[in-house]
């Protein structure tokens, strides 16, 4: 069997969409909603895989011939769970708790394919450095922080203030790439250099 299965990322993620162009995955992109609460006593890296899931199955559902990928990305730091930031303030609070320490960031992948979905969870150790209250308030105004889980961006102005990555760099941008080929795979597909997914 040969032929490529439509790709369709359920997220609105530039960061996800310029990861799968960059590996020549030609997909398109429909975000999915999905219930971001997270349950009383739900684990960080559960929640994750759980939301990513949930994204997937939400598209699936109309397109289930489709390779579906999703992914729900959070930052970890004492055990609290922070997401994007709902606005400056928060951003601040969040860079504050942050700077100069280590957290995890846990990224969910989830893939749907023919009524069937697999999922897997990647965690990462990122020590941001010290941060001035200057510094903190100058990178919030790039507006960056705001649309990213724990008020960062690896890629961006915040690779600067990223002191240690220990694990996928590309998990930590929102989609780890080994994983999701692995994932994919495991329907029996096969990723290629040059032709992106290709049926058996």
């Amino acid at each position: 069997m040969n032929g490529h299965p439509r790709v369709i990322l359920a997220s609105a993620s530039p960061r996800r969409r310029e990861l799968l162009t960059l590996v020549g995955i030609v997909h398109e992109v429909r975000p999915a909603d999905a219930d971001e609460t997270r349950h009383a006593d739900e684990a960080p890296m559960a929640y994750a895989e759980r939301v990513a899931a949930d994204k997937a199955r939400a598209i699936a559902i109309t397109d289930p011939e489709a390779v579906v990928i999703a992914a729900d990305t959070i930052v970890v730091v004492d055990g609290d769970v922070l997401g994007k930031p709902a606005g400056v303030a928060e951003a601040q609070v969040m860079l504050r708790r942050l700077s100069g320490r280590m957290h995890i960031v846990h990224t969910a992948i989830a893939v749907s394919y023919r009524g069937q979905v697999v999922s897997a969870v990647e965690s990462v150790d990122v020590t941001m450095r010290p941060l001035s209250d200057h510094e903190i308030d100058a990178y919030v105004a790039t507006g960056e922080p705001l649309d990213k889980a724990g008020a960062y961006g690896i890629q961006g102005f915040g690779a600067t203030i990223v002191e240690e990555v220990h694990g996928d760099y590309f998990s930590v941008m929102g989609l780890g790439l080994r994983r999701l080929v692995a994932l994919i795979e495991s329907f029996g597909l096969r990723y290629d250099f040059r032709d992106g997914i290709v049926a058996r």
